[in-house]
């Protein structure tokens, strides 16, 4: 999905764009990385180098970068989010993109290492001026400053003038060999035309896979930008049929990075709760809950829009498997709740509003009747943790299950003291 390049400009028709910003987290511990997964887009909309950026997002967050041209691979060292970082590329953008007088982003950067001075000129309404140079950023760019238009020409022409040598000199020892056998009188050099050196083309298979690689890349890029303009409902499909995929393969297991990455780029991770629900939950939810419970968390964590949909989703799983599921709606729930998937308010709202989106007015009927006792259970515990200790909120309630996995109970845990005993708290009744 693109994106204004200017983002306090509301116009939908605003003719600067640029994708959104895709990060995606690799490694754990302290190997964490964030990769900006599509750097290169990006800086190429702002036409500045992806170097640029990625160091600026290092500036701004204590962080080291890495970066592998070679690859496409823009690092910060660290987990972070993707709407974090696109909110500090506007920080960028204002800095070292956007003239200071129209707000345009044509503008280029002229560096001089010797006087130790950024320039920046707008071809849009032809300002010219220099840039404060007390960012940290700035240290950066005048040690790699970027490549001009010429420059970039030039370094063509010495690789053409090389590969004319090369060819020289094979001709050269080879005219020469036949020149021992008898004198033709033929001229020694024939004018060659650059022109002409276009019209050739390498046929090694280094040449062929590389060409093949760059066609490659430009159908990813097209089929990138494609998919983000077509509508939210084709997009869903997109990623429905993504996930089904990596289950029918079997590698659902591992690719909860790849899931979230995947939802990303299309602008649906909100919804992606409900499609997971729909393609790994059956009348085996509790099991299942266990089992991809980081798939859903990666989705829900600080989520609320998502754990919405992740309600509509349990909603239609009792749907497709009624008589397994209604009866146990109260320990779904409860288990959804221990996995750290859903939250309080989440669920109050939910349980306040029966609603017909995912199932029949009556069926939802039905759920929230069974729901009951733990929405039940549940205000009470928030009103006792509440009662019992103002300043640590929620610290003293745990809920335990016991040995047969059926029976609830909850443990109201005090702290440390002497004179005080545990009290249980039998809710069967869920």
């Amino acid at each position: 999905m693109s994106v204004n390049v200017n983002r306090s400009v509301s116009d939908q028709f605003y003719r600067y764009k640029m994708p959104r910003l895709i990060a995606k987290v690799e490694g754990k511990g302290n190997g964490i990385k964030t990769v900006i997964v599509n750097m290169v887009d990006v800086a190429k909309a702002l036409n500045r180098p992806p170097t640029y950026p990625t160091k600026f997002f290092g500036c701004e967050l204590g962080a080291q970068t890495q970066f592998d041209t070679k690859n496409d691979r823009y690092i910060v060292n660290g987990s972070h989010e993707a709407n974090k970082l696109q909110d500090m590329l506007d920080g960028f953008i204002r800095k070292f993109v956007l003239c200071p007088e129209c707000d345009n982003p044509e503008t280029d950067l002229h560096v001089n290492p010797k006087k130790q001075t950024i320039g920046n000129s707008c071809k849009a309404c032809g300002y010219r001026g220099m840039l404060d140079t007390r960012h940290k950023l700035c240290t950066f760019i005048l040690k790699n400053p970027p490549e001009s238009p010429d420059s970039g020409s030039a370094s063509v022409k010495k690789e053409k003038e090389k590969k004319n040598r090369k060819k020289d000199k094979e001709n050269g020892s080879s005219s020469g060999e036949a020149g021992n056998h008898g004198n033709l009188g033929a001229p020694e050099t024939v004018d060659r035309d650059d022109d002409d050196e276009d019209w050739a083309e390498e046929t090694t298979e280094e040449a062929q896979r590389r060409r093949m690689e760059e066609i490659s890349d430009h159908a990813k890029n097209l089929t990138l930008s494609e998919e983000l303009q077509k509508p939210l409902e084709e997009r869903v499909n997109i990623f429905y049929n993504f996930v089904k995929q990596r289950k029918e393969n079997g590698s659902i297991d591992g690719a909860g990075k790849e899931l979230v990455a995947e939802a990303e780029r299309l602008d649906v991770r909100a919804m992606g709760p409900l499609i997971l629900s729909e393609l790994l939950f059956n009348e085996n939810i509790r099991e299942q809950i266990r089992k991809y419970r980081l798939h859903f968390k990666r989705f829900c964590h600080e989520n609320k829009k998502a754990q919405k949909y992740l309600m509509g989703g349990f909603e239609c799983v009792v749907k497709l498997h009624q008589v397994q599921l209604l009866p146990r709606v109260p320990i779904i729930l409860k288990d959804l709740y221990d996995a750290d998937l859903l939250d309080e308010d989440v669920i109050f709202a939910w349980a306040e509003k029966v609603s017909k989106k995912y199932v029949s007015k009556d069926l939802a009927r039905e759920i929230h009747a069974k729901a009951a006792p733990f929405i039940k259970w549940l205000k009470e515990a928030e009103e006792e943790s509440e009662d019992s200790e103002e300043e640590e909120e929620d610290q003293n309630v745990e809920v335990v299950y016991s040995p047969s996995a059926r029976e609830l109970k909850m443990e109201t845990v005090k702290p440390d003291t002497p004179d005080k005993e545990e009290d249980d708290i039998d809710i069967d009744a869920i």
